[in-house]
């Protein structure tokens, strides 16, 4: 007789047992958010500085955004692989000393090429760093307290983005661009130090073989894509090149479908699409965030390179933005409690839409009171669109494929939020063409363009049910038990075919 498949005991939570965990774990790993988080706000309002000193158009500074973004979309397939192998505090540590060491070169730099490659050190420490905190976080709570651990650990962590415009521009007026990549140094040793003290090195018994080849083709895929945008309707590179590297990009992303449906386990594992609510929380989630995150490049640039403010005017304005993502972030799980997944990710993306288009119609002469008042609108609806993205994608996901969940989801998070820049820099240099100077006109094209991003995004969802991501949200439609659940739930043993 054959013994019946038996369901695997519930894992036990320190959490559980030790209360005073429920805040310091998502402590530790804000203070890597925060890193991360308060680094792309400071950047973002510096580039018009940071250009001047190095000598370059501000539009190629976008070259040290997405080289970062990029650096981490590429390197954090490797992440969880390696948190398994060699125990997830250990990489937790190690990532942020290697962030840090990244910060403090990037302060150093006397080019856009040092730049570059220092942002690239820097993204590789952020590509262990935040999805290995995030997965010490999955691994800390259970999924019914799941949202609340996220709201705990995006709090601290937004105080980045509302900082780092004031402070970057700070910075910038009074003293160096080069303090703002300074400024992290103290801020990593923090998170050492608590990550050493409060989280469990947690390793797998027997992690599976890395798949080095996987790895390389994603990669050489992903960079060629991102150069492919970067060079779009700028001509970086001469057009056979980009029509080459074009080439590689769409070979590249062929070649590695075909090699992970061949591999046992993929460096990105693409079988985790299966379940619906991931899927679209990665693919549909990627297209509103390309949208959403070329609004933080853009602005700053129409502010001071298109209204002539300062770097601290600039920045006292574009910090309203990430206030009222905190003020979101404490009226999230009524919020998706009363309206569940479907129904807010479709109206408040056409929403966030509708926002964007909207920034087209700032001028010099908008009174501040109502860009304060408009921008902390924005801020607030955008943080409820990457909250509930965020959230989806864990929703109905397996425990025994939660490592290879956090991976692909990080990979889509950064991916799309480097396209989203590069879209919005070729954007501007199209409308610029050949040696122009951003003035306030362009933008008026470009956040209406920009806009049809997450307002298409928004559509896909569409295709979730009512019912998908009820564990987390606490959404129960009419009709419905708690217990019901519409997403496949794969296992980590599934021979299903990737997408």
């Amino acid at each position: 007789m054959t013994d019946l498949p038996r369901n695997p005991a519930p894992p036990i939570y320190r959490t559980a047992t030790e209360p005073k965990l429920r805040l310091l774990i998502p402590l530790v790993v804000a203070c890597a958010l925060f890193m991360e988080n308060l680094d792309s706000t400071i950047i973002a309002t510096s580039i018009p500085q940071i250009a001047q000193s190095l000598g370059e158009s501000p539009l190629h500074l976008n070259l040290a955004v997405t080289s970062y973004l990029l650096s981490l979309a590429v390197f954090i397939p490797v992440s969880g692989w390696v948190a398994d192998r060699f125990g997830a505090r250990n990489v937790f540590c190690g990532a942020i000393v290697m962030f840090t060491v990244g910060s403090a070169l990037c302060g150093l730099s006397t080019s856009l090429a040092m730049l570059v490659a220092t942002r690239i050190l820097q993204g590789f420490g952020g590509a262990m760093m935040t999805p290995v905190g995030r997965l010490i976080l999955l691994r800390s709570f259970p999924k019914e307290a799941l949202v609340q651990a996220m709201t705990y650990v995006t709090i601290p962590a937004l105080i980045g983005p509302t900082m780092g415009p004031i402070v970057g521009g700070f910075l910038t007026t009074y003293v160096s661009w080069r303090w703002i990549f300074y400024i992290n140094i103290p801020i990593g040793l923090i998170g050492i130090t608590l990550a050493m003290r409060y989280c469990e090195n947690v390793k797998m018994p027997a992690p599976p073989r890395f798949d080095f080849a996987g790895f390389a083709i994603c990669g050489v895929a992903l960079a060629s894509t991102e150069l492919v945008l970067e060079s779009a309707g700028r001509q970086l590179v001469p057009l056979s090149a980009e029509l080459a590297l074009a080439t590689v990009a769409i070979a590249g992303m062929a070649l590695y479908r075909w090699h992970a449906r061949r591999t046992p386990n993929p460096a990105v594992d693409l079988r985790i699409f299966r379940l619906r609510s991931f899927s679209l929380s990665v693919l549909a989630g990627g297209v509103c965030r390309m949208g959403l995150s070329a609004v933080p490049f853009l602005l700053p640039l129409q502010l001071q390179l298109g209204f002539g403010m300062t770097a601290m005017q600039s920045g006292a304005i574009t910090f309203v933005s990430s206030l009222g993502a905190i003020l979101m972030k404490s009226a999230s799980p009524p919020i998706l409690r009363h309206f569940g997944f479907r129904k807010l990710l479709i109206g408040n993306g056409l929403l966030v839409g509708v926002l964007i288009t909207g920034m087209a119609a700032f001028t010099d002469a908008t009174p501040h009171v109502l860009l304060y008042a408009y921008l902390l609108l924005f801020g607030f609806m955008r943080s409820v669109q990457f909250t509930c993205l965020n959230t989806l994608g864990y929703a109905d996901v397996p425990s025994d494929m939660m490592s290879r969940a956090t991976s692909v989801s990080s990979v889509g998070q950064q991916l799309s939020m480097s396209f989203g820049v590069a879209i919005g820099a070729t954007l501007l240099g199209l409308l610029l063409g050949d040696g122009g100077t951003v003035t306030a006109a362009e933008f008026r094209t470009v956040y209406p363009l920009v806009a049809i991003l997450p307002t298409l995004g928004s559509l896909f969802f569409i295709r979730l049910l009512p019912t998908d991501g009820m564990q987390v949200s606490g959404y129960h439609p009419r009709g419905a038990s708690p217990a019901q659940t519409a997403s496949p739930r794969p296992t980590a043993s599934s021979n299903a075919p990737a997408p």
